[in-house]
C-alpha cells in the first residue's frame, strides 16, 4: 500500500474528497512533465481486460494511473475528452518518474490504461491516432456470444437491467436507437444506452476495428483470444509484455478478475446468437489472419 493509500483510507470521506482534488489539481499543473501512455487495452468488454490490466501493473515497470487509487482507466477518449489533454497527462508519471524506474529495474517503464469502451466508440480510433500515433494497442476478442451474456449478467447484477437476456437482446436496437449517431454528432457527448445495453453489437468486432487498423499499423496492434487469456494467462501476459518492450516478469498467481461465468444461457437464444455472429466471425478472422476457436 502506498502513502497515498493509507492517507485515503485513513482521512475521513470530506477529507478525502478533498486530497484526491488537490492531486488531481497537481497532476494538471505537472501535466507538462508527464508524457503520454505507451500502450492502450482498447477491448472487448468482458473479455479479460481487468485481469490483463492487473497482471500487468504487476510489473515493476508499469506503474498504476495517478492519482494511485484511480482504476484501470480514465475514459478520456470516451467520457472525458472535453477535459482536455493536460488533464489526461495528469493521470501519467512524470519524466522524473519514469527515469527514478529505469535506473531501478535497469529498462524503461511502460505507461498505459485499459478501457473496453475504446474499441466500441465510434470516435476514439482516430482521437487516439491523432494524438498517440505511435501508441501500442492491445484488443481482447471473446466468443461473442459468452461475451454478450456475460455483459448482460454484469448490468442485471449491477441493477441497470430490468429485462431478461433474450428480451435486452429484443429491446437493443430500440434502447440504442441513435445513439451513436449522437455520439458522431456531439463529440463531448456520453451515452449510457450505447455502453450498457449494446449486448449484441458489441460482438461484430471487425465493424468496430476496422477504424483502428485505418489508422494503426498493424505492427502497433496485438490481437489476444480472451480464450488464450483464460486458459493461459502465464503465456498471454509474457506474450503481452514482449509486444509493450517489457522484460519478463513472472506472477506467483494469475487470478481471474472481474469473472462472471457465463452458465444458464437459454439453448434456443445460444443458437440464434452462434448463427447471427457466424458471418461477422469469418470476416474477422479472415481479415486479422487469426486461427479463433469460435469463429469457425
Amino acid at each position: 500500500m502506498t502513502v497515498l493509500d493509507r492517507l485515503k483510507n485513513a482521512a475521513p470521506q470530506g477529507a478525502r474528497e478533498g486530497l484526491r482534488s488537490a492531486l488531481v489539481r497537481y497532476g494538471e499543473h505537472t501535466s507538462a512533465r508527464r508524457p503520454l501512455p505507451d500502450f492502450l487495452i482498447v477491448g472487448t468488454k468482458r473479455g479479460g481486460t481487468t485481469s490483463l490490466w492487473r497482471y500487468l501493473v504487476q510489473h515493476p515497470l508499469v506503474p498504476r494511473l495517478f492519482p494511485a487509487w484511480n482504476t484501470k482507466t480514465s475514459h478520456y477518449f470516451e467520457e472525458n475528452w472535453s477535459r482536455g489533454q493536460a488533464w489526461y497527462r495528469s493521470h501519467f508519471p512524470t519524466e522524473r518518474q519514469r527515469a527514478a524506474l529505469e535506473r531501478r529495474y535497469g529498462a524503461p517503464p511502460k505507461v498505459g490504461e485499459a478501457a473496453p469502451l475504446y474499441m466500441f466508440h465510434p470516435l476514439v480510433a482516430d482521437r487516439v491516432a491523432d494524438l498517440m500515433p505511435q501508441v501500442r494497442i492491445i484488443v481482447l476478442l471473446r466468443d461473442p456470444v459468452e461475451r454478450a451474456y456475460s455483459h448482460w449478467k454484469e448490468r442485471r447484477g449491477e441493477g441497470v437491467e430490468p429485462l431478461g437476456f433474450a428480451e435486452a437482446l429484443a429491446a437493443e436496437q430500440e434502447r440504442t436507437a441513435g445513439e451513436r449517431e449522437r455520439l458522431i454528432a456531439e463529440p463531448g457527448s456520453v451515452s449510457e444506452a450505447f455502453d450498457w445495453y449494446s449486448y449484441r453489437a458489441r460482438g461484430r468486432y471487425l465493424e468496430h476495428l476496422e477504424p483502428w487498423l485505418a489508422r494503426f499499423p498493424r505492427e502497433q496492434m496485438l490481437f489476444l483470444p480472451s480464450e488464450t487469456l483464460y486458459r493461459d494467462p502465464a503465456g498471454t501476459y509474457a506474450r503481452t509484455l514482449d509486444f509493450i518492450g517489457l522484460p519478463p516478469h513472472e506472477l506467483e498467481s494469475y487470478d481471474v478478475f472481474n469473472d462472471r461465468p457465463s452458465k444458464g444461457m437459454d439453448p434456443a437464444v445460444r443458437a440464434e446468437l452462434t448463427a447471427y455472429y457466424r458471418p461477422f466471425n469469418a470476416a474477422l478472422a479472415e481479415r486479422l489472419g487469426l486461427s479463433l476457436a469460435w469463429a469457425g
